[in-house]
């Protein structure tokens, strides 16, 4: 389920298949180029200028929430939450990313997580996110959720969430350089059904 899969540290991610998907690049210290990027809003640790110009080729498609997508130049797919888009061979769905308990990331800014289709495997990057009612219509084979709090939902709160999208495959994210630790991850690890198999990556960065 995790072939291809690379974390990158926070909430980056690198998927390589038939093309090469990045996930909110940040602080790439191995870049390589990318055929589509997503973007799940635009605060500097998700959208980063100086990672999108790392990785950009003249024909590499960005895919971002819609708010910020005036803000990345080149072919440029803007997105709002319940909105979907084919794109170089990938479906790519736009759902609701947000804060409930905190000013961060509100719903009135139309943050974005994605539900990549690649292939026979559903993909769903949270983004920026706590646990929210719109993760019951959810279903993924593999969820990259975060867990380091303050800005997203703390691990034990992703238990709730896993409950609620019933993956396969969990790789917690958002931890390990602003806020968090593997300690949150590994709450989340031993807080699920043992059907959910959960890998904390160590970050290829």
């Amino acid at each position: 389920m995790l072939e291809g899969i690379h974390w990158l540290g926070h909430a980056s991610f690198r998927i390589d298949s038939d093309i090469v998907v990045y996930i909110d690049p940040w602080r790439l210290q191995q870049p390589v180029p990318a055929d589509l990027v997503l973007i799940t809003h635009g605060h500097s640790d998700h959208l980063s200028q100086e990672d999108l110009a790392k990785i950009a080729k003249p024909d590499t498609v960005f895919v971002c929430a819609r708010p910020y997508a005036g803000q990345i130049k080149g072919d440029v797919r803007a997105i709002s939450p319940g909105e979907s888009l084919d794109v170089l061979g990938v479906h790519v769905a736009a759902v609701a990313s947000y804060n409930t308990d905190k000013p961060n990331h509100p719903k009135t800014a139309e943050n974005v997580g994605y539900i990549i289709t690649m292939g026979e495997r559903r993909i769903y990057h949270a983004g920026d996110t706590d646990v929210i009612p719109e993760m019951g219509s959810i279903r993924c084979d593999v969820a990259l959720l975060p867990v380091g709090g303050k800005y997203t939902m703390t691990g034990k709160q992703a238990i709730e969430a896993v409950r609620l999208i019933q993956p396969k495959v969990v790789v917690p994210m958002h931890w390990g350089t602003i806020v968090g630790s593997e300690r949150d991850a590994q709450v989340l690890a031993d807080g699920v059904p043992a059907s959910v198999r959960v890998v904390i990556m160590a970050a290829e960065n």
